[in-house]
């Protein structure tokens, strides 16, 4: 092994995966620099303002926060120590059919309360339900999702081959569910978090029931500013432990020389490497940055890959307050079922979408002016849809005709400014395969080992991370999947 200060590091890409390997290689000792495509960190999570509106581009749910906590600690610090959290109360609404409107409450009484309205007996199988989910999270968090998923060997330990078991990796979601509840808006509400997995309930393990328990037990919250705010605090740690970050660099080539990677090139030039990570979009990385020689997919591959949804985004700036509408509101006052047969089964734009509007300013003055509204509407939709201006305003209309609906007046003569987001932005920006927003589907066949791998097979010191490896989509996953392949260079180089 080299001395440390000999050793260099190139992270391709600032999301919350590039972020969190650089910053563990450099507490190792390491010299990072991470090389950003965009004006800015984030990824997915980047921010914009306009007209006094600042919006959150991506993520918008803060779940999990234990593993913002754990990542925090490794390094000695606190999430406080860069940003201040809220615990929403209700969590969130959900309009059903009818429609109906329902609030989640936060407290474990009220949740239990509420089950019992709708289906008498259940507040006793969600104590169960919740139980076993909280199993699972204990074992799928703190342990599985830690693994880099490189041989069944890591998995073979007694033990935990017996917790596996017990975690209903062979059983779907859809079965699952319905061993305990029967009110369809009881099944909508713990299904939810699927839609964003990558398939039906029918097609995913229950082990992802352990959503459920970060949904209804561990809360929702909010970092007050935003979700960018998180990013803000990983670079700020990342820059306090030596980690450079370079921004409108988009690396163009992973240089190679008998086996190994030397380095990376950009437009400003060549940036040598004993190890690079790329935390950019896995495909673009490895079927079009990489030459043919050093890739060890096929597109045939890729193209056999389950895609997680991509989504058609509305960022809106409203001069008017909005009525009955919550911090988080989940709109699924249409048919359920047909939405996410749209998006997996028959990929196509949606019939009637079931959609998702935020409202941070419901709960933070500081992300809109005074006496009005940010407004970020978000439609799950199939990935590597033909997206056209005439498409998306015409769900625009849709979407704006049920919000108006909801809240009892006007909203679009209100938007004072507006902006789309869909496929071929997420193309542009992130080189996203597919125009996919979310990474791979968490299906049975495409967990652990059998998702792309994070080190290459041709060359021993390129590692990848993020949604399209393990552990999978969303922000926690991303936090861990840059940890967990920062661990595997430290281990081998």
């Amino acid at each position: 092994m080299t001395e440390p200060s000999t050793r260099r590091a190139v992270v391709i890409g600032a999301g919350f995966a590039g972020l969190a390997a650089a910053t563990t290689l450099a507490q190792a000792g390491w010299r990072v620099t991470i090389l950003e495509k965009n004006d800015g960190p984030g990824g997915r999570a980047r921010v914009f303002r306009a007209q006094g509106f600042t919006f959150d581009m991506g993520p918008s749910w803060y779940w999990m926060p234990d593993v913002f906590d754990k990542y925090f600690a490794r390094f000695g610090k606190k999430v406080s120590d860069y940003y201040d959290l809220i615990r929403l109360d209700p969590s969130y609404q959900v309009i059903f059919k009818g429609p109906e409107a329902v609030d989640i409450p936060a407290s474990m009484a009220g949740l239990r309360a509420l089950f019992e309205r709708y289906e008498p007996g259940s507040a006793a199988r969600l104590d169960e339900f919740l139980r076993q989910a909280a199993y699972k999270y204990e074992v799928g968090i703190n342990r599985l999702v830690y693994a880099p998923s490189r041989s069944l060997l890591e998995f073979a330990e007694p033990k935990l081959l017996l917790d596996m078991l017990r975690m209903d990796v062979l059983q779907s979601m859809h079965k699952h569910v319905r061993r305990f509840f029967k009110d369809s808006r009881l099944l909508e509400l713990v299904e939810f978090p699927i839609l964003f997995l990558g398939a039906t309930s029918e097609n995913t393990p229950a082990l992802y029931s352990l959503m459920n328990y970060a949904d209804l037990a561990l809360g929702t919250w909010y970092p007050r500013g935003g979700m960018h705010k998180i990013v803000e605090g990983m670079v700020s740690l990342a820059e306090e432990l030596g980690v450079e970050i370079k921004y409108s660099q988009e690396v163009t080539e992973i240089v190679v020389e008998h086996g190994r990677s030397t380095g990376v090139r950009t437009a400003a030039g060549f940036w040598p490497a004993a190890a690079v990570v790329a935390g950019a979009d896995y495909h673009h990385i490895e079927q079009q940055v990489l030459q043919p020689e050093h890739r060890h997919y096929s597109p045939a591959y890729w193209d056999s890959r389950t895609m997680a949804p991509s989504s058609l985004l509305f960022y809106l700036g409203v001069n008017k307050k909005l009525d009955k509408l919550r911090h988080h509101n989940l709109f699924f006052d249409e048919d359920f079922a047909r939405h996410a047969h749209e998006i997996y089964e028959q990929p196509q734009w949606p019939t009637r979408p079931l959609f998702y509007a935020s409202v941070p300013s419901k709960t933070d003055s500081s992300v809109a002016p005074e006496g009005q509204e940010n407004l970020f509407l978000l439609i799950p939709v199939a990935p590597d849809l033909t997206d056209d201006e005439a498409t998306r305003e015409r769900y625009y209309n849709m979407l704006m005709d049920r919000l108006e609906k909801h809240c009892g007046h006007s909203i679009r003569d209100a938007v004072v400014f507006k902006r789309s987001y869909a496929h071929r932005d997420f193309v542009a920006d992130y080189h996203s395969f597919k125009g996919n927003a979310y990474g791979l589907a968490n299906t049975l066949r495409q967990t652990a080992i059998l998702k792309p791998t994070l080190k290459s097979k041709k060359l021993n010191n390129l590692y990848f991370t993020g949604q399209l490896t393990v552990p999978g989509p969303g922000v926690p996953p991303s936090l861990i999947s840059g940890q967990v392949v920062a661990g595997e260079v430290l281990k081998e180089l």
